[in-house]
């Protein structure tokens, strides 16, 4: 990973960037308390107009519903790609050119259990997740298990082949094994390298929480790799990698942000098309 992409700033400090490229996570306790009733009167809005449905499928708290993109279905959540103290905890991690990827909005329900949202590329991918319930270890909190992100790493690719056998390999339950638990308020941010290891236990079935999915941009020579990337979005039903309200709305300094994106997801909607003839719903996840 190349470090002159990190930088401190005020809201994020040497020390922060130094814990999250040991840990591969940070937390921002009370970040956006002040504008926290209005990000879930938005979130809630975006669900109403979905009938509280996946793919009209009332969300009834047994599995999880989501969708994607989803702050783009919201001008005031699309406004965080703005906020500066998102873009700085963003600029600070991937640079001043990084790229909004494809984000989701979800109700949770019941156990996630121990995955990483990316693979090997040594392109950075972050997450932001807005938990948007109190959450502690026991009703549904992220867990993180530091330092899993150091894929090639003996302790972080022994962790990829077992933690998802913990019962077999270690007489221990999901929820037994060792873990940070970032226990959360509405207002508090996490942020973790996809490929951190990350799960939760205990949470009730209709848990909000929606994400801002950020990466470093794409060299030109590897504009491949970001289309491959994007081949995923399709599992979701969705023909873009973005909500028209993220775009109509955006000004020069978030398109910055969109422009490689949008460049490069032209492919989607007949990967789309194609996940329709052959999938019964879009993707819970």
């Amino acid at each position: 990973m190349n470090q002159s992409h990190f930088k401190s700033n005020h809201i994020v400090t040497d020390q922060h960037i130094s814990f999250f490229q040991t840990f591969g996570y940070l937390a921002f306790p009370g970040l956006i308390r002040n504008c926290i009733d209005e990000i879930i009167e938005a979130f809630e809005e975006v669900w109403l107009q979905q009938g509280h449905t996946h793919n009209g499928i009332p969300h009834d708290g047994s599995k999880r519903s989501c969708i994607v993109p989803f702050p783009d279905q919201h001008p005031r959540l699309c406004q965080l790609l703005d906020d500066p103290r998102i873009d700085a905890i963003a600029s600070a991690l991937l640079g001043d050119d990084y790229n909004f990827m494809p984000s989701d909005g979800n109700y949770y329900a019941g156990d996630t259990g121990w995955h990483s949202d990316g693979g090997n590329s040594d392109i950075l991918h972050i997450k932001i997740a807005y938990y948007l319930d109190p959450l502690s270890r026991h009703t549904g909190a992220v867990r993180v298990i530091p330092g899993s992100h150091h894929f090639g790493d003996q302790y972080a690719d022994s962790l990829s082949e077992n933690v998802g056998n913990s019962r077999g390999l270690w007489e221990l339950d999901g929820s037994q094994v060792p873990a940070q638990a970032l226990e959360t308020e509405p207002g508090d941010i996490v942020v973790f390298n996809h490929k951190t290891k990350h799960a939760s236990f205990g949470g009730g079935g209709w848990r909000k929480m929606f994400t801002m999915n950020l990466c470093q941009r794409y060299p030109e020579s590897r504009i491949q790799e970001l289309r491959d990337y994007l081949n995923g979005v399709a599992r979701f039903w969705a023909d873009r990698a973005y909500g028209q309200i993220m775009m109509d709305t955006a000004g020069p300094k978030r398109m910055r942000h969109l422009e490689q994106v949008m460049a490069n997801d032209g492919h989607i909607a007949e990967l789309s098309r194609q996940a329709r003839e052959n999938m019964d719903e879009p993707s819970r996840g």
